[in-house]
């Protein structure tokens, strides 16, 4: 048939539309259970990834085994370094396993088990109706995600069928499995724009084994455009990575470099040997494709493995390290990034070092403002004055993931630990406030040459240091959730208070007795007043650890 009627499109295109979907929509459901299964342990394997490359390139791959999309895989890890989890050395080795991962879909949709699907969404359906036991849900999900991607892959497949009888399309087929350059190219940019567009590889993937399976599209055609699926996959990421930080962008170009270069030297060198040996393996050509796909990501990965630093080192030059980009990493959010948020265990574990951040940016702020008070230095107290509007922005960021958060799918001790965050965030900027006022009083002290007598400085720095070892202590209490450390903070908030009145006693004696100026009394009293609220909110942030039900 030399003529495609525009009703002879439609007849294709709606169907392997419908089929794309519920392909899609499968693995999604599937990925979703396979991640619910296996819970906090995603968790735990990446932070258990090394700067070893090779532990990174098994880890990418087991990641993207579970959730089914390499696409995915790399925007969580342009995620997880734009929120400082990893830096890029550790993320180059996930990267390319994340390739090598998303070789299973392949394998799994070109085995022949369309028959299966409609009774594994009987049996999917079945379990998440009737099982009341949270884990037998999960692996209802599972199954039914299982069933509904085979249904779409043979949907597609039968939409595709009629395509073997068009003159145009048989002879794009042919001259882009006819070996020439043109021919490739042409292979190439066909499977980048597909995938670009549908922005997963994975979908790319079943939609030509779908069509390979109708016998239209033999393996010489469908490597180049496996090919280029290979480079379209890296889109996804780059977009995600635009509203990311520099860092963010860097995992993101090295991905693209990693596919790039990779494509090249196959297209140069391997082509024609990897066809001969699939097929070499099996004369199904849907087993074939899927077979090439694995064989182009494993050798890739190995031959480009050795050469993971210097990938490195090329992205650096191309994206540079800016001054300004060393000060925000400093005062900045350095953990949060809402990718992370379709992994909610990983989330909440960013969310408290985003806290903790918050938390040594306020002891930061509370040193330089008692070293203005103590030494005089002006640029101290513009350090304070800087780091707090630092601090008021991260409470607002943080309060806006938490939010997010906490709409999300977390568990009832998760939500505790979300409930105590937010009080928690308000305490560190309350803290920040009243390192602020201490700046503020230093300035005053300094404008004013004010002195204050030896006996008043011995009184402060006593106060001084018991006071920042209370925040210490929060801090610590929060990071390992140690309840001895905070009921510690407890009893010197008591200690801190006792001091104050103490201290506030003492120094009205002095200037009652003229050993002591109006002046430097006023701003004694107010520095050991803003002293003891810092410690107030320490107790604070204690309490919200002991809040929290073990």
């Amino acid at each position: 048939m030399d003529v495609i009627t525009s009703k002879e499109i439609l007849a294709i295109l709606f169907p392997l539309l419908g089929g794309l979907g519920l392909f899609l929509y499968g693995m999604t459901v599937m990925s979703e259970g396979l991640e619910k299964s296996a819970g906090n342990r995603l968790e735990k394997i990446i932070e258990k990834m090394s700067g070893n490359v090779i532990v990174g390139v098994f880890v990418g791959a087991i990641v993207t085994m579970i959730i089914q999309s390499s696409s995915a895989t790399t925007v969580m890890i342009v995620g997880f370094v734009n929120a400082g989890i990893m830096n890029l050395s550790q993320s180059i080795g996930i990267i390319m396993g994340a390739n090598i991962g998303t070789t299973i879909t392949a394998q799994l949709v070109s085995i022949k088990l369309t028959a299966l699907a409609p009774i594994a969404i009987a049996i999917g359906v079945a379990i998440k109706l009737f099982a009341k036991n949270g884990k037998r849900v999960v692996i209802g999900e599972i199954i039914l995600g299982f069933g509904i991607l085979f249904l779409g892959m043979d949907i597609m497949k039968d939409a595709m069928a009629p395509l073997k009888t068009y003159s145009g399309f048989t002879d794009m087929i042919v001259n882009i499995g006819s070996g020439t350059i043109l021919g490739t190219i042409e292979g190439f940019f066909v499977g980048f724009l597909i995938t670009a567009i549908v922005q997963s590889s994975s979908a790319t993937t079943g939609i030509l084994i779908a069509l390979a399976g109708t016998g239209s599209l033999p393996i010489e055609a469908a490597f180049p455009i496996l090919l280029g699926t290979n480079v379209g996959t890296c889109v996804t990421a780059l977009l995600s990575s635009l509203s990311a930080s520099r860092t963010a962008k860097r995992a993101a170009m090295m991905h693209f470099l990693f596919n790039v270069l990779g494509t090249v030297v196959f297209i140069i060198f391997f082509s024609r040997f990897t066809v001969d040996i699939v097929k070499s393996m099996s004369d199904d050509a849907a087993r074939q494709l899927a077979n090439a796909h694995t064989l182009f990501n494993i050798t890739n990965t190995l031959l480009l493995l050795p050469f993971a630093g210097f990938i490195v080192k090329i992205v650096q030059v191309i994206i540079p390290i800016t001054d300004d980009e060393r000060q925000e990493e400093m005062l900045g959010v350095k953990y949060l990034d809402e990718r992370i948020l379709e992994t909610p265990s990983i989330a909440l574990g960013q969310v408290i070092k985003e806290v903790l951040h918050m938390g040594n940016l306020a002891t930061i702020s509370y040193e330089s403002a008692v070293d203005a008070l103590k030494e005089g230095h002006q640029k101290s107290a513009e350090k304070t004055f800087k780091i707090e509007k630092s601090i008021n922005q991260l409470e607002r960021d943080i309060s806006d993931y938490l939010v997010k958060l906490s709409n999300s799918s977390v568990g009832d001790f998760d939500r505790e630990i979300i409930d105590g965050l937010f009080s928690t965030i308000n305490d560190i900027e309350r803290i920040g406030d009243h390192a602020d006022n201490l700046a503020e009083l230093a300035l005053f002290k300094i404008e004013n040459n004010i002195i204050f007598s030896e006996k008043a400085v011995m009184e402060l720095e006593e106060m001084v240091s018991v006071v920042h070892d209370s925040m210490s202590k929060s801090l610590e209490a929060m990071k390992e959730s140690n309840r001895k450390l905070a009921r510690d903070v407890i009893e010197i908030e008591g200690v801190v208070d006792e001091m104050e009145k103490h201290l506030r006693k003492t120094h009205i004696r002095r200037l009652n007795e003229g050993r002591c100026e109006t002046n430097s009394g006023i701003i004694f009293l107010d520095i050991i007043s803003n002293m003891e609220r810092i410690s107030d909110h320490a107790k604070n942030i204690a309490e919200a650890v002991l809040a929290v039900k073990n």
